[in-house]
C-alpha cells in the first residue's frame, strides 16, 4: 500500500493526460472558466499558480501558455510579477485582460493609466489578424479594467481597439504570440470562444485531440497501470462521478474491482434501489449494500457546523469500506488477499474547492477531498479528478452507461446532511425526503430535467415561521428550492422555472409534507453564493 495515497491518485489522473496548455492563474474569477473553454476547443489545460517558477512551467512540457486576468494593478507594489523569462520557453504564449498587459510590458511595449475605465459589455472595433479574422468589425466583448496596453510590443500588430483600451488585442504570428484586453472565456463576450480557438489552432498550431473517446482510453490505461495486480472496491453513490469512475476501473482491472454501496441513511427516495438495480443492470458489476444509517445518524447526532458535518461523513466513509473489505474480499473468491485501493469519482471542481486548486482558497471541504480522515487504510484511485462535469458524463457514455446514469442530475455525497441547516435526524430527513421527491417528481412532469442542471431541495430545520393551515395557526419549517444552471459547477445561475411549476411544487408540499408551511425560491447566482447551502 502507498504511504501518500493522494500523491498517487494525483500521478493516475495526471498519466492519462497529454502535454497540457497552462493557465497562469493571477487571481482571476475565471482562471478555472479559461481552463474549461480550452477543453471545449478538445485541447486539454490545467490552471497554475502565478507564483510558480519558471522551472516548474518547463518541468510541466506545457504545448502553450495563457495568462489569466486579475483584480490588481500592474503598477501596484504587491501586483503578481510575471517573470519575463517565462516568455523566452519557446511555447505560444496567450494574454487576457491582467494578463495581457503583463505581457505587453514584459515584451517592451506601453501600459499606462488612461482614465477611461470600461467594465462590462464593451464594444470593440477589429482590423484583420488571425484571432478575429470573419468576425464582425465591431462586436460586443466584455471588458474589466482601469489601466490599458497605450503602445504594442515591436513587432507586434494592433488588431483591435476600444474606447478605453487603444491597444485591445495584438499578435505576433511568428512569435506564436497573442493577447485581448478583454475577456474571451465568459459567456459576454460572444465570439470569445471562437477568438480562443484561433489561438490555441492557427497561431499555437494545436491539434483538438481532447475526445471523449481518447480521454477514457488513456484514463483506463493509467488506471490499469496504478492499480497493477491489486484490487479495488469503489463507493458508489448513485450519482454519475461514482458510476463512471467505476465503469473505468472495471474495464481496467475487470472483477477484481467490487463496487460497495453505502445506505448512510442521508439518501434520496428511490436512491438505493437505482443503484442496486439500474447501475449492476448496465455494468455487471459485483456489488455490496452495506446499511450503515444507525452509525452515520448516530455520529451527526446535534451537529449543526457545515464542515464538521462533512468530515464525520468523510470519516464514516472510510470506516464502512473498511468494514466492507472483508465482504468484497469474500466475492472475490481469495481469502489470503487484500484490497489496498478505493476508487472515489472526485473531479476537478472538488479539488478546486477544497483548496486543491491553483491559488484556491478553501471553500468548502468535500467529503472525498478535504473531508477525508489521516489514517485512511487505502490508496486512491481518483481517475476523474482532472475532469468537468462534462467531460465525465462524455466519458460515461463512451463507455456505454446508460442516459439515466450519465444524465442524472448531480447530487452531493453527503446526502441531504447538507441539506438540512441545522442538526440532522431521522424526523428532518423524513421531511426534506418527501419535499425533494415531490420536487423531482413535478421537475420530470414539467419537462425541466435537461434544462435545470440540478435542483437542491433545503430544510431550514433550525428556522420555524406562522402559517395558516386548515383554518389553524401553524409554526413550520421552510423549504427552500435552488433551482441552477450550470455546465460545471465552476459557476452556476438561477434557473427561471415556470411560475405554474413553482405554484404545484409549493402547494404539494405545503399541503403533503407535515410540518412545512412555506416554500422559498433561492435567486442567487455563483458567485457569490455556492450551489448547496452547506
Amino acid at each position: 500500500m502507498a504511504e501518500n495515497a493522494q500523491t498517487d491518485s494525483q500521478f493516475t489522473a495526471e498519466a492519462a493526460v497529454p502535454r497540457p496548455v497552462l493557465v497562469v492563474d493571477f487571481g482571476a474569477q475565471y482562471a478555472q472558466l479559461i481552463a474549461r473553454r480550452v477543453r471545449e476547443a478538445r485541447i486539454y489545460s490545467e490552471v497554475i499558480p502565478h507564483t510558480a517558477t519558471v522551472e516548474e512551467i518547463r518541468g510541466k512540457d506545457p504545448v502553450a501558455l495563457i495568462l489569466s486576468g486579475g483584480p490588481a494593478s500592474v503598477y501596484a507594489d504587491d501586483a503578481p510579477a510575471l517573470d519575463p523569462a517565462v516568455l523566452d520557453l519557446g511555447v505560444p504564449v496567450f494574454g487576457i485582460c491582467y494578463g495581457f498587459q503583463s505581457m505587453a510590458g514584459a515584451l517592451g511595449g506601453e501600459v499606462a493609466h488612461t482614465g477611461s475605465r470600461e467594465y462590462g459589455r464593451t464594444d470593440v472595433t477589429v482590423s484583420g489578424g488571425l484571432l478575429h479574422a470573419g468576425l464582425p468589425e465591431h462586436h460586443p466583448v466584455w471588458m474589466s479594467h482601469g489601466d490599458a496596453v497605450t503602445t504594442a510590443p515591436e513587432g507586434f500588430t494592433v488588431t483591435a481597439t476600444s474606447p478605453g483600451a487603444p491597444v485591445a488585442a495584438f499578435e505576433c504570428a511568428e512569435r506564436r504570440m497573442a493577447g485581448v484586453q478583454y475577456h474571451p472565456e465568459v459567456m459576454h463576450s460572444p465570439h470569445g470562444q471562437q477568438v480562443l480557438t484561433r489561438f490555441l489552432t492557427e497561431i499555437a498550431g494545436l491539434e483538438p485531440t481532447w475526445t471523449a473517446s481518447n480521454i477514457a482510453d488513456q484514463l483506463v490505461e493509467a488506471v490499469r497501470e496504478q492499480i497493477g495486480d491489486g484490487r479495488a472496491i469503489c463507493g458508489l453513490s448513485g450519482g454519475v462521478d461514482s458510476a463512471v469512475a467505476a465503469a473505468l476501473v472495471q474495464k481496467a482491472i475487470g472483477d477484481r474491482l467490487t463496487c460497495v454501496f453505502v445506505d448512510h441513511g442521508l439518501l434520496r427516495a428511490g436512491e438505493r434501489e437505482q443503484v442496486e438495480n439500474d447501475f449492476v443492470a448496465a455494468t455487471g458489476a459485483r456489488l455490496i449494500t452495506l446499511d450503515d444509517s444507525e452509525t452515520y445518524l448516530g455520529h451527526l447526532a446535534g451537529v449543526t457546523d457545515p464542515e464538521s458535518k462533512r468530515k464525520i461523513i468523510g470519516r464514516e466513509f472510510i470506516r464502512s469500506f473498511e468494514r466492507a473489505v472483508t465482504q468484497a474480499l469474500e466475492l472475490q473468491g481469495d481469502d489470503a488477499a487484500s484490497v489496498d485501493f478505493l476508487v472515489q469519482g472526485t473531479l476537478y471542481p472538488d479539488v478546486v474547492e477544497s483548496g486543491g486548486g491553483a491559488g484556491t482558497a478553501n471553500i468548502k471541504s468535500h467529503h472525498n477531498v478535504g473531508g477525508l480522515p489521516d489514517d485512511i487504510e487505502f490508496s486512491l484511485v481518483e481517475p476523474l479528478r482532472l475532469l468537468f462535469k462534462d467531460e465525465v458524463r462524455a466519458v460515461g457514455r463512451e463507455l456505454g452507461l446508460p442516459e439515466a446514469i450519465v444524465g442524472r442530475h448531480p447530487f452531493p455525497g453527503p446526502g441531504l446532511a447538507i441539506r438540512i441547516v441545522g442538526a440532522v435526524d431521522r424526523d428532518r430527513l423524513e421531511t426534506l425526503r418527501a419535499a425533494d421527491a415531490i420536487v423531482r417528481e413535478e421537475m420530470t412532469a414539467a419537462g425541466l430535467d435537461a434544462s435545470v442542471w440540478q435542483c437542491p431541495v433545503v430544510l431550514l430545520a433550525d428556522v420555524r415561521s406562522v402559517g395558516v393551515q386548515g383554518d389553524g395557526r401553524t409554526y413550520g419549517h421552510p423549504i427552500v428550492l435552488r433551482p441552477v444552471s450550470s455546465e460545471d459547477a465552476m459557476t452556476a445561475d438561477w434557473t427561471r422555472v415556470p411560475y405554474e411549476t413553482l405554484a404545484l411544487i409549493s402547494g404539494r408540499i405545503t399541503n403533503e409534507v407535515p410540518d412545512v408551511n412555506r416554500v422559498v425560491l433561492d435567486v442567487t447566482s455563483k458567485p457569490p453564493g455556492t450551489i448547496e447551502w452547506e
